[in-house]
């Protein structure tokens, strides 16, 4: 079983500008100092060795994650922008005249979730079905919302694929794609609703736009959801300071949070997720780097937890 990120921001995508590459170059070119390279060899070899925010990025699509588990199956959660890529991906590796089922797991109904869905290819492909999973009531009418006028210039109907809506219970089990699936609803405005899936002992955790108040009945929820958890996917949007003070009820949560909740679960791996788009690579560096400090001097003798920060294109093996 594998996660692949394909969105990792919040609230809207956000692109590199030309002062954030000019500072990369920048930084590696002042990291060289002045030295040679052979060869195209020793400059990758350079390049690894240059901190994440220089030779790489944390990328700008909103939320989308795909669950590689095996089977024949395509399961995701949520469709923010990171759909077009993984849509493109998929008819790169089957091709259009090859149909496939996609099992969508939607968290809530807010655009920075839903926009990918115009430009997700499969979806104008005959023989694919796309089954639509989630905890809202109006699901179906909010999906062809954004896809009718004036909003886009492709209506819900003209879509080829056989498109199905499923309303989910919060709290009941289901068997869906070789999964076992359970919702919990989360603090959020409009509702949300984060994931567990378990498969062959292995589970991951898809809790994103959550926010987690001083209540200590909704805190021992939050556990159990994230029991023994091999990944959990955590919208660490906010610092502390932002979620409990200027941010509050705005939604989010911060990676401290997260941190807690994990530790007290016994989980083994922290995703940050669901980046605020105003922090550029550097910021999200240093974010990292804090919360694996604060990991450290609060676990006590429990277990380490891994902490990393989930970026557009990276795959994590459970």
């Amino acid at each position: 079983m594998k996660v692949k990120f394909w969105g990792t921001r919040g609230s809207l995508p956000v692109a590199a500008t030309a002062a954030d590459i000019r500072k990369k170059i920048i930084a590696a070119l002042t990291a060289a100092n002045g030295r040679s390279f052979a060869s195209a060899d020793e400059i990758e070899a350079f390049a690894d060795q240059l901190p994440f925010a220089v030779a790489g990025g944390y990328g700008g699509h909103s939320s989308c994650v795909e669950l590689l588990c095996g089977g024949p199956e395509h399961v995701i959660c949520d469709l923010g922008s990171g759909a077009r890529p993984l849509g493109q991906a998929k008819i790169a590796a089957f091709g259009p005249a090859c149909p496939q089922d996609y099992h969508v797991f939607l968290s809530h109904l807010h655009w920075d979730h839903l926009m990918g869905l115009p430009f997700f290819v499969p979806l104008y492909l005959p023989g694919n079905r796309i089954f639509m999973y989630g905890c809202h009531a109006e699901m179906e009418g909010a999906v062809r919302l954004q896809m009718s006028e004036p909003c886009f210039p492709v209506l819900f109907d003209q879509a080829a694929a056989k498109i199905e809506f499923h309303q989910l219970e919060p709290g009941k089990p289901y068997d869906i794609a070789g999964l076992r699936v359970t919702a919990k609803k989360q603090m959020h405005h409009g509702d949300s609703y984060g994931y567990r899936f378990e498969k062959a002992g292995k589970v991951v955790v898809y809790s994103t736009d959550s926010e987690h108040k001083n209540n200590p009945q909704a805190r021992a929820g939050f556990v159990e959801f994230f029991r023994a958890a091999d990944l959990v996917v955590f919208d660490a949007m906010y610092s502390l300071a932002e979620a409990v003070s200027v941010k509050a009820d705005w939604g989010h949560s911060s990676n401290i949070d997260g941190i807690e909740l994990c530790q007290e679960a016994c989980a083994r791996r922290l995703a940050l997720f669901h980046h605020e788009p105003v922090h550029d690579d550097a910021r999200l560096d240093a974010l990292l780097a804090d919360t694996r400090r604060f990991e450290e001097i609060s676990r006590g003798n429990g277990p380490p937890l891994e902490v990393i920060s989930a970026y557009d294109g990276l795959t994590v093996a459970l």
